[in-house]
């Protein structure tokens, strides 16, 4: 009832029960504390529990609540102890065996004349070695009564009978009852403590394997398949799971075991999901062995959190047996494991949720302040030169008026190629799938040299194409883009007259297009954060114009969506190489085409 309710339910093991109940309380923080009172005996006095946990514990608030059915707690009692009591035909011949064994050695030695007290403590040997081999106290007392009677039948005069001549008698018969009653009690509890102890030490490697398990996933999805396997290998029966999102049941997922006669279509069939529905809205378990909705084929409970169920399992209860009360406290325990991860998992995902909001925000903030300062000195350059022009000032000559217009185009050219740029990033971030045919690299770098730097003219640039034709899949207006910015980049940061040179070539299966200068370099500092959004190396940076830092991130971003490969290195003896690799493409051409 407890555990249908939603409580935690915890057997503790111990001699003396209001110290273990105190102890236990202290352990898990405990304040109050409800223990039933029941009557005491009138011709039988000892100390009451509640006071001994009161004397113990005097901090914690104790709430008693009496035995409303009074004196019939006796009877019932002792009906319900009756009850307990289970026989074992296999027990009892072994019960007996036993006893005639020790009597035929208690036998032997009379035969040769050794002391009485020899086979008294033969027979204590035997009630030992009975409590081992038995289960039930109720072995060990019968095994303790039919050795004093064996012992008084064929051991004392008059011998064959049940009747005593000495006065000495009846006591030692009391003590070898004692003693036998003793001893195996003393091993049956040490039996008892044995199995208690292997029980948590398989409760201990199971949640340790399962906090394995589970430590080594990193999704929703494998932290429940996790916590599903290690049931279904546990208890050896089907699983079925319902993961829970927006607090709404999902599909579910079946796990049977190598022997089941069942699958999903079959648990499908005996519509037992309003069952799980069940358990998501009231959080409490259902199904078959409880009391709610108990037609059900399977036991459901509900994975949780503090604040929040993350899913719902079912476990296969038809045609098996009932769970044990082991094994129900293993299954509460990995569930329990189950919800901490899951929760750890679910708050590391807002985590890295908020963190790219806050990078992206920031991201934001970067560029409104990068374009509100960067895009003031070309547009008031242009303003300034484009109202000098309106003028039309007679002083102004015709080599003038070109000039003006020169740094117009050179400004308004360095806009557009910004505004490209920044529509490529924003085509990328929104994840529009990108438009790949397999396209010649040398048609796609003549289309590129059309839209470069006017500035170019003023280096040497010179233009070393494969032999072979080149091709690769890629969308040809971002690599047009790509081809573009590597240029620019190149004109920007070297001297007037430098050389630049663009080359491509094939390396094993890839396409490679490098841009070289002889320019003042890249220092390594500065090769680590190039490809860096906002990252512009002001140093060796000859034009008036501070870039953005866009170009070449966009450029890596562009590549990498391409499955490609993009790199920077010094080039001999001096300047720098920025350069991209592709995998090639081979198109078959038929003869007739």
């Amino acid at each position: 009832m407890a555990e249908q309710l939603g409580a935690k339910l915890s057997v503790l093991y111990g001699d003396n029960v209001s110290k273990q109940i105190v102890e236990y309380a202290k352990i898990s923080q405990i304040s109050k504390l409800v223990i039933g009172k029941s009557v005491q005996s009138s011709f039988w006095s000892r100390e009451n529990i509640v006071d001994l946990i009161s004397l113990e514990a005097p901090e914690l608030d104790i709430y008693v609540i009496p035995n409303a059915r009074g004196q019939q707690k006796n009877t019932s009692g002792t009906l319900y102890n009756f009850k307990k009591i289970r026989f074992s035909l296999s027990d009892l011949l072994k019960t007996i065996l036993m006893l005639a064994l020790v009597t035929s050695c208690g036998l032997a030695f009379k035969y040769w004349n050794f002391n009485v007290a020899n086979i008294i403590m033969l027979y204590i040997l035997g009630v030992q070695i009975n409590a081992i081999f038995t289960k039930g106290r109720i072995f060990s007392l019968i095994s303790s009564v039919l050795s004093v009677l064996c012992f008084n039948y064929f051991f004392t005069e008059p011998y064959y009978t049940f009747v005593a001549f000495s006065s000495n008698y009846p006591i030692t018969f009391l003590i070898m009852l004692a003693a036998g009653l003793i001893t195996s009690t003393l091993i049956k509890r040490i039996q008892e403590q044995v199995r208690v102890s292997a029980e948590k030490s398989y409760r201990t490697e199971v949640l340790l394997q399962t906090n394995k398990d589970l430590a080594q996933v990193d999704s929703v999805v494998e932290i429940l398949e996790a916590t599903v396997q290690q049931l279904k290998k546990l208890l050896d029966r089907d699983i079925v799971i319902y993961p829970i999102k927006d607090k709404v049941l999902g599909d579910e997922s079946y796990f049977s075991t190598e022997s089941s006669k069942y699958n999903l279509e079959k648990y499908q069939n005996f519509n037992e999901r309003g069952v799980a529905e069940w358990v998501m809205h009231n959080n409490k378990r259902a199904g078959a062995t409880t009391n709610t909705l108990s037609a059900a084929n399977y036991l459901y409970l509900s994975i949780r959190g503090k604040n929040q169920s993350f899913a719902v399992i079912g476990i296969l209860m038809k045609d098996k047996n009932e769970l044990e009360t082991f094994e129900k406290s293993i299954i509460l325990a990995i569930l329990g494991e189950a919800g901490l991860a899951l929760e750890k998992e679910i708050l590391r995902e807002v985590q890295q949720k908020n963190e790219i909001q806050i990078e992206q925000e920031q991201l934001r903030v970067n560029l409104l302040r990068a374009i509100s300062h960067d895009l003031r000195t070309p547009l008031t350059s242009i303003s300034g030169h484009a109202k000098l022009l309106m003028k039309n000032d007679s002083t102004i000559n015709k080599l003038q008026i070109q000039e003006l217009s020169a740094y117009i185009y050179d400004d308004s050219m360095w806009l557009i190629n910004l505004v490209e740029n920044l529509l490529s990033i924003t085509r990328l971030d929104e994840k529009i799938e990108l438009k790949l045919e397999a396209n010649i690299i040398d048609e796609v770098v003549e289309e590129a040299l059309k839209h470069v730097d006017r500035h170019l003219e003023q280096h040497e640039f010179s233009l070393n194409l494969a032999d072979e034709l080149l091709m690769a899949k890629m969308d040809v207006a971002l690599m047009i883009q790509v081809i573009v910015n590597l240029i620019n980049n190149a004109v920007k940061y070297t001297q007037i007259n430098s050389k630049i040179e663009l080359q491509t070539k094939k390396i094993n299966d890839e396409l490679v297009l490098e841009v070289s200068d002889n320019g003042p370099g890249i220092t390594d500092k500065a090769k680590e954060k190039i490809f860096d959004l906002f990252y512009t190396d002001e140093n060796r940076q000859v034009d008036s114009k501070r870039g953005l830092g866009l170009g070449l991130s966009l450029c890596k971003s562009i590549i990498l969506a391409h499955g490609g490969q993009i790199y920077v290195k010094d080039n001999q003896p001096n300047g720098a190489i920025i350069g991209f690799k592709l995998p090639l493409e081979e198109v078959l051409i038929s003869d007739e085409q």
